[in-house]
């Protein structure tokens, strides 16, 4: 892990699992909307809008970030709002390539909203 903020940082593919207390330390760099799951392997948050085209609108932002950082999501979808959900799959839990994505999106939404 580097010394520089989230949101400068990109995902990268050669990426490890975090331990506990670093993930914790990365979690406080995000919107305080985020939660780590129970059992520690991803970050969630709950986003809420106007309307489905709002929705829809940050929806289709979000899917050309995760394209952009080739790191992608779970999300699930609503008329007014979309639970988004970072892991990293192939470490079996959070690496530092969530919190990146997460801290892009947080972004997206300050400036947009």
């Amino acid at each position: 892990m580097t010394d520089s903020s989230l949101i400068e940082r990109h995902c990268q593919r050669d990426t490890s699992r975090l331990e506990v207390t670093a993930a914790q330390g990365l979690l406080r760099q995000l919107h305080a909307d985020w939660a780590v799951s129970g059992d520690g392997a991803r970050i969630e948050r709950t986003f809420r809008f106007k309307n489905y085209y709002q929705t829809i609108a940050f929806v289709n932002a979000l899917a050309w970030i995760a394209h952009q950082e080739d790191h992608h999501p779970d999300l699930t979808v609503g008329y007014n709002r979309c639970v988004v959900q970072y892991s990293t799959h192939s470490v079996g839990g959070l690496s530092e390539n969530d919190f990146i994505c997460a801290a892009r999106i947080d972004v997206l939404v300050t400036n947009h909203s």
